[in-house]
C-alpha cells in the first residue's frame, strides 16, 4: 500500500503552483493566458486547504485564493519569490542556547522573524532578539539558512537565515504577544514541543562549543518533487 501524502508536501505543492501562477499573471497581458493562470491557483487553493483541513474537510479554498490574488504584482516586482525571515541562535556566557515558546503556535524555537525593508539581515536580527526577549546580541556568523515549509516551521514559502549570536546585555523579558515563555536551555534540556531541533540543534551547539563549520543548508531532493526529508 502506498503512503499517504504529508501535509508538509501538499503545502510545499500548492504553495509552488501559486507561485508559478502569480508570476504568469504579473507577465502575461493574454486574457485567456490570465484565465488559465487564475485556474491554476484556484487547484493550488485546494491542494492547500486539503493540507490545513484535512481532505475531507476542505470545502472552502477561496481565502487562500484572495490572499495570493493580492501578492500579484506586475513586471518584475510580481515575480514570486519566496520570503526571506531571519533566526538567532544566541548564546551566552555559560553555554546555553537562548529559545522562546511561541505565543501563536506553543512551540519551541529560536527568536525569528521577517526581514524588513532597509535593514540589513544581521541587524534585523539584532533587533527581532531584542524586541521579542529584552535580549541585547552581536551577530557572529550566519551558521545556516533553511528552507521553512521543508523544515515545517512556515505554511509559506520562505528562506531563513540563521545567525549565530552572542549575548552582550540585556536582561530577558519575553515579550507578551510573540512568546509564552522563553529562557536559556543547554542541549541536554530542551523544552518540548521544540520545532526542528533534530536539523538545527547539532550545529548550532557546535558553533556555541566554539567548532567552526561551513554553513549547512538542505540537500538536494532528487527527484525534487519527490523528496521529502
Amino acid at each position: 500500500m502506498s503512503e499517504p501524502i504529508s501535509e508538509k508536501a501538499l503545502r510545499r505543492w500548492a504553495e509552488s503552483l501559486a507561485g508559478v501562477a502569480r508570476t504568469g499573471l504579473g507577465f502575461t497581458e493574454s486574457q485567456y493566458e490570465r484565465e488559465r493562470f487564475e485556474e491554476v491557483l484556484k487547484i493550488a487553493g485546494d491542494i492547500k486547504a486539503a493540507a490545513d483541513e484535512g481532505l475531507a474537510d476542505a470545502v472552502d479554498a477561496q481565502g487562500h485564493i484572495d490572499e495570493w490574488m493580492r501578492q500579484v504584482g506586475s513586471g518584475v516586482p510580481g515575480y514570486a519569490t519566496p520570503k526571506v525571515a531571519v533566526g538567532a541562535a544566541v548564546a551566552n556566557d555559560k553555554g546555553e542556547l537562548l529559545l522562546i515558546q511561541r505565543a501563536d503556535s506553543g512551540v519551541w524555537l529560536y527568536p525569528t522573524g521577517w526581514c524588513d525593508i532597509g535593514y540589513s539581515a544581521p541587524e534585523v536580527v539584532v533587533k527581532e532578539v531584542e524586541e521579542e526577549t529584552g535580549i541585547l546580541v552581536e551577530p557572529v556568523r550566519l551558521i545556516g539558512v533553511l528552507d521553512g515549509l521543508r523544515l515545517g516551521t512556515s505554511r509559506i514559502a520562505l528562506y531563513s537565515l540563521l545567525f549565530f549570536c552572542r549575548q552582550v546585555g540585556g536582561e530577558l523579558n519575553p515579550h507578551p504577544l510573540e512568546c509564552s515563555d522563553a529562557g536559556w536551555f543547554t542541549r541536554d534540556n530542551m523544552p518540548s514541543p521544540i520545532l526542528g531541533a533534530d536539523r538545527w540543534g547539532p550545529p548550532i551547539f557546535a558553533a556555541i562549543d566554539g567548532i567552526h563549520l561551513d554553513v549547512f543548508y538542505d540537500t538536494l531532493r532528487r527527484p525534487v518533487w519527490r523528496g521529502e526529508s
